[in-house]
């Protein structure tokens, strides 16, 4: 009797231990997007402040507000910036705790993961390209391949995306290895991004 009372414990304790092995990885919160739509006035997004807002609205919608969004935008002349010194340091998941890339460098470089499985919307969602109707993998980057901006001259920022009417805007295809810097723009109309294979949309980095 007493062998039997001193194996219960020991049995519930194996099972304890079981449970806990068995229990399912915590997924790593979202730290990267790219937006599910964009503010709909083509090239002008309110400049990086209004951008920086947009992430921020739409990681708030999905339950990831908690952080500093940021979005990965050049600007050129006085005061420019580069898009990869805006967005912290990394590592960044998507919404679905994949790992799309571990470091600044790493994203920047040939080893980087972007592809159109993991870039996805703040809702999980998969960004059509070519192969689908409408095409929108032009993502809004006004960026070089390795995330500087161009320099002071010909536009490629639709005038530091404060236009929706002149100029032009550097976009990368989400899908391919160009993440950042494919192609330029038709313009920065809503319309002439749609023609160029895009639709305004950029990505989203929590920056901390």
């Amino acid at each position: 009797m007493k062998k039997t009372l001193l194996l219960l414990p020991l049995a519930a304790a194996a099972l304890g231990s079981a449970a806990v092995i068995a229990a399912p990885a915590q997924q790593p919160p979202m730290t990267f997007f790219v937006t599910s739509n964009g503010p709909g006035k083509g090239g002008d997004l309110g400049g990086l402040a209004g951008a920086d807002a947009h992430c921020q609205m739409l990681a708030a919608a999905a339950g990831a507000g908690n952080r500093t969004w940021r979005a990965y935008l050049s600007t050129q002349g006085a005061g420019g910036v580069n898009a990869r010194d805006r967005i912290g340091k990394g590592p960044w998941h998507n919404a679905k705790g994949v790992e799309v890339a571990k470091s600044v460098d790493q994203m920047h470089g040939i080893t980087h993961a972007f592809s159109m499985d993991r870039i996805v919307t703040e809702e999980g969602s998969l960004v059509p390209n070519g192969m689908f109707e409408p095409n929108r993998h032009d993502i809004l980057t006004g960026s070089t391949l390795d995330g500087k901006a161009y320099p002071a001259g010909q536009d490629m920022t639709c005038n530091n995306w404060t236009s929706s009417t002149t100029g032009k805007a550097r976009v990368g295809h989400h899908d391919r290895a160009q993440w950042n810097s494919a192609h330029d723009s038709q313009g920065c109309t809503q319309t002439q991004l749609r023609a160029s294979g895009g639709d305004g949309l950029f990505y989203c980095f929590a920056a901390q």
